[in-house]
């Protein structure tokens, strides 16, 4: 567990006085399949212009979907970033995740930004800004909340329509993460070209379906 004093560290401002602060968050990190998907916003300084923002992960689908269309309208700017699966696999994870969080501060500084406040404690190389890492970011600032909002509004749409073309995973349902349906749909039919090959579940059925090539398989 991180300690108080790198936990102030991480908190300290690095910027101090700035007005103009993107709130950084990603979601997608742990599923198996599909991008991961980084957004930044940035609000006006003064009040949040928006009431109900929380992490995303405590709102039901439908609050988000409203608070989605009220973040883009209201905020000063905002940008989403997917990353692929393709560069997940040859960077992994994390490093995608900080790819991504760069790209999204950068979608952002048309508007002046100041500061990027980031969910986590790992900050990318290369940001366009000063920027601090907040550990349970997405509890505690409200440009973070809003950022992971539209982070998994996008991706929970991005993965609807990936189930259009493989219907037999269920993305629409699980959005690629690792619950009992999707391995028994992964074990049943092998992995498709958005699963995720450097993640575990996947990269086991791989290396068995490797070692008997003469099994079929209903792909």
């Amino acid at each position: 567990m991180r300690d108080p004093a790198s936990q102030l560290a991480l908190d300290l401002a690095v910027a101090p006085g700035a007005q103009r602060i993107a709130g950084v968050d990603e979601a997608g990190r742990g599923p198996l399949a599909g991008p991961v998907v980084v957004a930044a916003v940035v609000f006006a300084p003064g009040r949040t212009p928006i009431n109900g923002l929380a992490d995303s992960k405590q709102l039901t689908p439908e609050r988000r979907e409203a608070l989605y269309e009220r973040i883009v309208s209201r905020a000063l700017a905002w940008h989403v970033v997917a990353i692929e699966v393709e560069v997940i696999d040859r960077i992994n994870i994390l490093q995608a995740t900080l790819v991504g969080m760069r790209e999204a501060v950068e979608g952002v500084m048309h508007a002046a930004t100041e500061l990027a406040r980031i969910d986590g404690n790992t900050l990318p190389r290369g940001l366009p800004c000063p920027a601090e890492a907040w550990i349970g970011g997405d509890g505690r600032d409200r440009s973070i909340m809003a950022a992971s909002i539209l982070a998994k509004v996008t991706r929970d749409r991005m993965m609807v329509a990936l189930h259009e073309a493989w219907p037999q995973y269920g993305f629409h349902e699980h959005k690629g993460y690792s619950t009992p349906e999707h391995l028994a749909a992964l074990e049943r039919h092998g992995p498709c070209p958005i699963h995720r090959r450097s993640f575990a579940p996947v990269r086991a059925w791989l290396e068995r379906d490797a070692q008997a090539p003469e099994t079929a398989t209903d792909r």
